[in-house]
């Protein structure tokens, strides 16, 4: 069934279950209905289009995947859609929430999306003095909501890279983590443009006069858009974490690599001094020094140790060794 809850509250108490097939806009100004649906058919909008006076197009974009958020007014109605997103491994999924707003009604509409509002709708029935402002504090505690399921995903993405930083300055990142880097990279940046879309959606509720809205309702609006401010600041400080664990890992990797290239310099050149003598020696010419000396080998020996451990001590003072 694709009805989460359809409720009828007056003076921001919850009065009785709406039956769905009943549901229509109440007479008295003090009641409003609360419809909140999880992946309905088109046939479910329908019938909801002609009894709540729904616009065709936001029809259409409630049924529609993969919507953006948006913000649309159609006379006295407002139409939000907002992004919800959670994540999957490494892997940020996201879903719309369509939410149709009225004086005396708000649907809300799920896609993509598991986290449900009862929560939500139970903590908001608990301060009557609250709901009692009516639909347009629904709004924003629903906006709110689903910023709040932002803030996990920040987290875990940089609790996992913070962990790659301590790796990266014991080891090597490995393939395998270079490509997690990136992909969380990538992730990152769609998720900023989701981000930019949301404040863009807050900014218009909080700054626009918007039928359905009151402006005793400013301050919350206020409140979402700020706290939008802080998620965006949050994500992008993540970003700049990602790029600058990579770039940190390859001046390390480069350092390394020096750090090797200098030792094997090092050990060439005292390795050089053995095979040049050897290599003389090697020449077999009958007028060669030493060649009729009794001592003439040992005496070369201890040339070449002589100079090998001269040169290790130099290397090793500058640690090339």
């Amino acid at each position: 069934m694709s009805v989460a809850a359809s409720f009828l509250y007056r003076d921001g108490r919850r009065v009785e279950a709406v039956p769905f097939d009943e549901a229509a806009i109440p007479a008295m100004d003090n009641e409003f209905v609360w419809i909140g649906l999880h992946k309905p058919t088109r046939d479910d909008l329908l019938m909801l289009q002609s009894r709540f006076g729904l616009h065709e197009l936001s029809i259409a974009d409630a049924l529609s995947p993969l919507q953006m958020p948006k913000l649309s007014v159609y006379d006295d109605q407002l139409f939000v859609i907002a992004k919800t997103a959670q994540l999957e491994a490494d892997h940020i999924t996201y879903g719309e929430t369509a939410i149709f707003v009225g004086k005396r009604y708000i649907i809300t509409v799920r896609n993509g999306s598991e986290r449900g509002h009862q929560e939500l709708r139970g903590r908001l029935e608990t301060s009557p003095l609250t709901l009692c402002h009516g639909t347009d504090y629904i709004l924003h505690a629903i906006l709110d909501f689903i910023i709040d399921g932002y803030l996990p995903i920040v987290r875990t993405i940089e609790d996992s890279v913070l962990d790659m930083e301590r790796k990266m300055l014991d080891a090597f990142l490995d393939r395998n983590q270079i490509k997690r880097i990136f992909k969380l990279r990538r992730e990152i940046i769609l998720f900023q443009r989701v981000l930019d879309a949301m404040l863009d959606l807050c900014g218009k509720l909080y700054h626009l006069d918007l039928p359905s809205l009151d402006r005793e309702a400013k301050p919350y609006f206020r409140d979402a858009l700020q706290h939008m401010h802080r998620v965006e600041t949050m994500v992008a400080s993540l970003r700049d974490v990602i790029t600058s664990v990579f770039e940190a890992s390859n001046l390390l990797e480069q350092q390394r690599q020096g750090t090797i290239t200098r030792q094997l310099a090092a050990w060439a050149a005292i390795l050089a001094v053995p095979t040049a003598i050897a290599g003389i020696y090697g020449m077999n010419f009958d007028n060669m020094p030493e060649l009729k000396t009794s001592y003439g080998y040992f005496v070369v020996l201890a040339v070449i140790a002589v100079m090998c451990i001269a040169l290790f001590i130099r290397f090793k003072r500058a640690r090339w060794i």
